[in-house]
């Protein structure tokens, strides 16, 4: 079977891919940014494992053979679904390999935004870490004391919450109905905003969640509150998120998605010295990496032998 890693592959992971073969599974190896090797490799391809490259409906007319976009991750609003089922292509995301990468990478943000981490390892790095403004003070904080408010309650809010709790937060969530069971508060979204100290997105982006943070919604958060976004960069009106971090109410932002991926450089976010940015990374660990592995490779063998695939979209 004829499998395409549409994704940069490390040494070690290399390795592990090209063991593959073992199990009849021959796979190549595409950075997503190379479009012209993705265009040949597909046309063969029976299997595409999908990262953030789009996968949209002049890829998929490259693609005879392919029987298969396997997502690795949660979200498929990068995938042309109407086009697969048209095709009679499958689309299986892997709900949970990532939640503990993710869950950990929102943590780090929070706390990079707080402690205003970039900043200073840039201070230090230039010769000024000892000499920077000490009006800053005044802006450095800590996540106990803090009311965190996690919009959606899925796997990673539920891993976030506890660890929050044993920080000294009060943790607060909105999701459609309120879960039994959960040892946080549920307000509707737009109580939460105006209680939270920190904001962090944790929904898909849909025709509904798409822009859920707007002009009017940043109006509603508290003056020096905090957003986090390692969700979908969609979830987010950009130019009001950068009118909220100049004028106020925000005092920072982590964000690990954007509405255009890869960020522009000339992007004006990369101006903000309040703002803490990574390059959709919160997902990528070696841990969740093996984990996604076990599921693709298990979607494949069901592939071969007919039985049904294991959280099929469509």
């Amino acid at each position: 079977m004829r499998v395409i890693w549409n994704y940069e592959a490390a040494p070690a992971f290399g390795r592990t891919l090209d063991a593959l073969s073992g199990q009849g599974l021959s796979v190549a190896v595409c950075p997503e940014a190379d479009d012209a090797r993705l265009h040949e490799l597909i046309r063969d391809a029976d299997v595409l494992w999908h990262c953030l490259r789009p996968v949209d409906a002049a890829l998929l007319a490259r693609a005879p053979r392919l029987r298969l976009v396997q997502k690795i991750g949660v979200g498929v609003n990068t995938i042309d679904l109407e086009t697969a089922q048209r095709r009679g292509i499958a689309v299986c995301n892997m709900p949970g390999t990532n939640s503990r990468a993710v869950a950990e990478h929102t943590l780090g943000l929070m706390l990079a935004v707080l402690r205003q981490v970039a900043r200073f390892d840039a201070d230090t790095r230039t010769g000024s870490g000892w000499a920077w403004d000490p009006t800053r003070q005044d802006t450095l904080g800590e996540i106990a004391g803090r009311t965190v408010g996690l919009v959606g309650y899925g796997g990673i809010p539920g891993l976030l919450t506890p660890i929050l709790a044993a920080m000294g937060a009060r943790v607060l969530y909105t999701a459609r109905s309120e879960r039994p069971g959960v040892a946080a508060g549920f307000r509707s979204l737009d109580a939460l905003l105006a209680e939270s100290d920190i904001v962090s997105l944790h929904v898909p982006l849909t025709d509904t969640t798409t822009r859920l943070m707007d002009a009017n919604r940043f109006a509603l958060m508290k003056p020096g509150a905090i957003l986090i976004n390692t969700a979908r960069g969609g979830l987010v009106d950009e130019p009001a998120l950068l009118s909220a971090l100049e004028r106020g109410p925000l005092a920072g932002a982590g964000l690990d998605v954007f509405g255009a991926e890869p960020l522009p450089a000339a992007h004006p976010l990369m101006t903000l010295p309040n703002v803490v940015l990574t390059p959709h990374t919160a997902w990528l660990t070696r841990e969740t990496l093996d984990r996604s592995l076990a599921v693709a490779v298990e979607n494949c063998r069901r592939l071969t032998t007919g039985e049904p695939l294991v959280h099929r979209v469509v």
